[in-house]
């Protein structure tokens, strides 16, 4: 007779795979219409299957149920979400966009981040009680990061494609997948200082005698070791940041680096295949985890630098765009679905309100939720936004970069991490440990609860905003055209179809291949070239260019290229017998098969 197998294998799968198929169904409504992306849903599909409610889904029953094995999944499940997803966010910008940006890149991750975790830190000790300043200091580090994978959606995403500049799509981008390995040199320096105490204060029972003893059970650099301040420096530059940090980075970059040569002998000589070229960043970003995991080294860090020099000069996110590369957008959205689905399977809720252990309630961690939100990430970008512009040239971008710092998978990463820098819990020798480690687990998953929540609801309240004022969405930016595979295909946002030629004109494009417009370091060049033309002309040349209704950075582009006869640019499906060649006149341009005009419309550069 047959038998039912109801082994906790066949439940996830089938779990994950109805999620799947429910939510592809009506995907098109989800991510384009309601704006809700994939995080919130899944989350909630979590909740619902996880212990709290349906009881599906329960990481306590995997494999063989040994105790405290939760942890250990999670953060082996979060290394491989961040780092895969980190490697696609590193190729997916311009080429070369670290060197171009480095300065606006720098204030992030240097006078930002500080900021933001000072007044995180700030927060929790108004709001949490019986914490030390530096307990304060470790759990605030572990939300300092934004998160790489919701920042992805909110920089990548259709509201984007419609209302974000494209300059500050990609610094969200850049600045979250290289913060989130930035995290760790603040979560050291805390940890250090806790563990080099001179003077620490032992619980009834403890001493430093038997300390030692404990630290052979962990088989680990745990516990209090003495030594203070100075030996606590001396560690976290040494050991923190030429080591874990640097260290790291540069393992990526050269993996990375090394890829791209290695792929373009490849496609020269036609060695590669499609399935295995697209399949290449989750490749590499799975051996660079591994690789900076069995040497110690900040493996997020290392997988964001592994992608972005995997497209140092643009070749690769150019022929996988050739391609129609959407094998890594599929790999993407299944790490989204099953990260997320089992995150909010894992929520300590029963740690949540827990008055006479911890202090905190349900009501503390509200109020820390808003606390946060408005004073994390928003003072610090409103302080230094002037500073970049190039990439935030107002304070409405400042603010929205401010608002949208989502907390995710990377601080639930972070939270799984540090429990391994800690004596556990029965082991821990002061009040200082034991209260750090009762706080940390339910103050860091209720923020990512309450970012994922409030954040994702924020794209369709914003868009509902944007609708009332009448805000139009970005068509300024330099279109793409892209071939539209099949007539059953949704339409990007923003985007139109080109009856004519049977393509699609997409604006505000993330990805851009090189030859889809100028590359920073040609616009650069000759943007330095028109300005030191127009100081020579005097003011009849400047009046003649703002007498004219195209945007500067056209303007810069059309002027540099009549007074130096740059090349004309020529966009993917246009060949050279439609319109008419040579350089276009000022304020003219050229819309997709219709000829030459005048005003607003794809331009030809």
């Amino acid at each position: 007779m047959p038998t039912l197998d109801v082994s906790e294998l066949n439940i996830i799968i089938s779990v994950l795979g109805a999620f799947t198929v429910l939510f592809g169904i009506i995907s098109v409504k989800i991510k384009q219409k309601w704006y809700l992306g994939e995080a919130l849903p899944a989350v909630l599909a979590g909740i619902i299957l996880g212990p709290i409610a349906a009881k599906f889904v329960d990481a306590e029953r995997w494999g063989s149920a040994v105790e405290d094995q939760v942890g250990d999944i999670t953060l082996g499940m979060c290394r491989v979400v961040i780092g895969v997803q980190l490697v696609m966010a590193g190729y997916q910008l311009p080429a070369k966009y670290p060197w171009h940006r480095w300065k606006d890149m720098a204030l992030l991750l240097i006078p930002v981040m500080t900021i933001m975790w000072l007044c995180t830190t700030g927060c929790i000790m108004l709001m949490i009680p019986k914490l030390t300043t530096l307990s304060a200091m470790v759990i605030g580090s572990l939300v300092t990061s934004t998160d790489p994978v919701l920042s992805q959606a909110i920089a990548k995403g259709p509201f984007a494609d419609k209302y974000v500049p494209r300059a500050l799509r990609e610094i969200i981008s850049a600045e979250a997948g290289s913060n989130d390995g930035f995290g760790f040199p603040f979560l050291l320096l805390a940890t250090f200082l806790i563990r080099h105490a001179d003077d620490p204060t032992f619980k009834p029972g403890a001493s430093e005698s038997n300390v030692a003893h404990r630290l052979m059970v962990r088989a680990g650099d745990v516990g209090r070791l003495g030594g203070g301040t100075g030996k606590a420096m001396e560690l976290w530059l040494v050991e923190g940041w030429l080591y874990f940090i640097l260290l790291g980075a540069v393992v990526g970059g050269v993996l990375g680096y090394a890829s791209l040569h290695a792929v373009r002998l490849s496609l020269r000589r036609k060695w590669i295949d499609s399935e295995s070229l697209l399949l290449y960043p989750t490749a590499l970003g799975l051996f660079t985890i591994g690789v900076t995991g069995l040497a110690g080294l900040d493996d997020l860090l290392a997988c964001f630098c592994a992608g972005a020099a995997l497209n140092w000069n643009g070749e690769y996110l150019a022929e996988t765009l050739k391609r129609h590369d959407e094998v890594n957008s599929c790999i993407d959205v299944l790490l989204n679905f099953g990260g997320f689905m089992y995150i909010g399977a894992v929520f300590p809720w029963n740690q949540f309100n827990q008055p006479d252990l911890t202090g905190i309630t349900v009501g503390r961690l509200l109020v820390l939720g808003f606390l946060v939100l408005l004073l994390r990430r928003i003072p610090a970008m409103m302080v230094m936004y002037k500073l970049m512009p190039n990439t935030v040239k107002t304070w409405k971008e400042a603010l929205f970069m401010g608002y949208f710092g989502p907390i995710g998978i990377g601080a639930v990463f972070y939270v799984e991490h540090t429990k391994h820098l800690f004596p556990h819990l029965e082991d821990a020798t002061t009040h200082e440990e034991e209260d750090l480690l009762r706080a940390m687990v339910p103050v860091v998953y209720f923020l990512v609860l309450f970012s994922i929540v409030v954040h994702g609801l924020s794209i369709p309240a914003l868009d509902l905003i944007y609708r009332w004022r009448n805000i139009q969405p970005i068509t300024e930016d330099q279109p793409v055209v892209i071939r539209q595979l099949s007539s059953s295909d949704a339409l990007p946002n923003n985007a139109y179809v080109d009856a004519r030629r049977r393509s699609v004109v997409v604006n505000n494009r993330f990805s851009r291949a090189p030859d889809q417009g100028l590359d920073l370091e040609i616009l650069n060049r000759r943007l330095g070239q028109h300005e030191r033309w127009v100081g020579q002309q005097g003011d009849e040349v400047e009046k003649r260019i703002s007498s004219h209704s195209l945007d500067s950075v056209d303007l810069e582009k059309q002027a540099a290229k009549q007074q130096f006869g740059g090349e004309q640019e020529q966009r993917p499906g246009e060949d050279e017998n439609h319109g008419r060649q040579g350089s276009l006149k000022w304020g003219e341009v050229r819309r997709p098969g219709v000829g030459v005009g005048y005003g607003p419309g794809p331009r030809k550069v």
